[in-house]
């Protein structure tokens, strides 16, 4: 069961960090065409590792290199590569192969054994769609600053991320995957459902024609439409705001909405308060409790409800 790999020799740095106070701006850079990478996935593991891990970090913004491009789309080369090697397997036997090798690699050297096993292609497939979700449920705000023209597995990393801002102009967001003969393979279809609806996933996977940034905006697949030299300052300020607040409570929200919207709603509530209850607990949490309870007591009235005190909380992310 072949298929892209993420397999191979690490080269040249294709992410690009550098830190501003609390976020980290990653430039994604891929030249001469902006494609993503095997590489560029295995750099965003560790990159979601170092913001989850670093209590300096609140926020990644992600953006590209490319004058007119966040990433085109995933480097076809390497999905024709393995296709033309993989023997032909029903979707349904390639799920269990999946579930498969999803199990093996969370098991002690189940990666190095998968390396070396036909199971490689499936390998490479579940590490990008655990990058991905490692994105979407990562304790620091994730803001993608889309510089350009935005395709394919581009726009499925922006998916995966919190917050999309677009640079205004003659740029073009799209899966445009329908066109190779398959659908998208890393998120697309299902966190398009998840944020639009089905009707608008089924549209944009089934047409695949480009959105320009205002019908973007319209539809809610983008947050924002900024002028192209306002962008990056603009994504970085809202990660920086959003990013002061406890990274505990970040992550939890993210969780609770986005595994546990998912679920039935009685497992639902379950999943939202084991996250509330163990948030609680942390000392950001308790230190923001006792200090709105010393205001609370200061003003002789609920502390939220005062505008002065409320001004201050969201600027600094919290009560204290």
């Amino acid at each position: 069961m072949g298929r892209l790999t993420l397999r191979g020799k690490m080269t040249k740095k294709t992410v690009l960090v550098e830190q501003h106070d609390n976020v980290l701006v990653a430039r994604l850079d891929s030249p001469p065409s902006a494609l993503m990478t095997r590489e560029m996935v295995m750099e965003l593991g560790a990159l979601v590792r170092r913001a989850d891990g670093d209590p300096s970090v609140g926020a990644v913004v992600l953006t590209g290199t490319h004058s007119s491009r966040f990433l085109a789309h995933f480097d076809v080369r390497l999905i024709y590569g393995g296709a033309k090697r993989s023997p032909k397997f029903r979707a349904s036997v390639i799920r269990v192969g999946l579930r498969v090798t999803g199990a093996a690699l969370k098991a002690p050297g189940g990666s190095a054994l998968l390396a070396r096993s036909p199971l490689v292609g499936l390998m490479a497939w579940e590490q990008m769609k655990d990058v991905f979700h490692a994105i979407e449920t990562s304790s620091a705000v994730w803001v993608a600053a889309l510089n350009g023209d935005t395709g394919g597995g581009g726009c499925e990393l922006a998916l995966a991320c919190d917050y999309r801002f677009m640079a205004d102009g003659p740029y073009r967001i799209s899966q445009p995957e329908i066109f190779l003969g398959f659908p998208p393979g890393s998120g697309g279809t299902q966190r398009l459902a998840r944020l639009l609806g089905g009707r608008r996933a089924l549209q944009i996977s089934l047409e695949g024609t480009p959105i320009s940034p205002a019908e973007a905006r319209e539809m809610g697949l983008v947050d924002r439409v900024v002028a192209p030299d306002a962008l990056l300052d603009a994504a970085i300020e809202h990660a920086a705001q959003l990013g002061r607040r406890p990274k505990a409570a970040i992550g939890a929200v993210k969780r609770a909405v986005r595994e546990g919207g998912c679920l039935p709603l009685e497992e639902g509530l379950r999943f939202e308060g084991a996250e509330w209850l163990a948030t609680t607990t942390t000392a950001e949490s308790l230190e923001a409790q006792r200090a709105y309870l010393a205001r609370t007591k200061e003003l002789g009235d609920v502390a939220g409800l005062d505008p002065a005190t409320l001004e201050e909380a969201m600027a600094r992310g919290r009560f204290a």
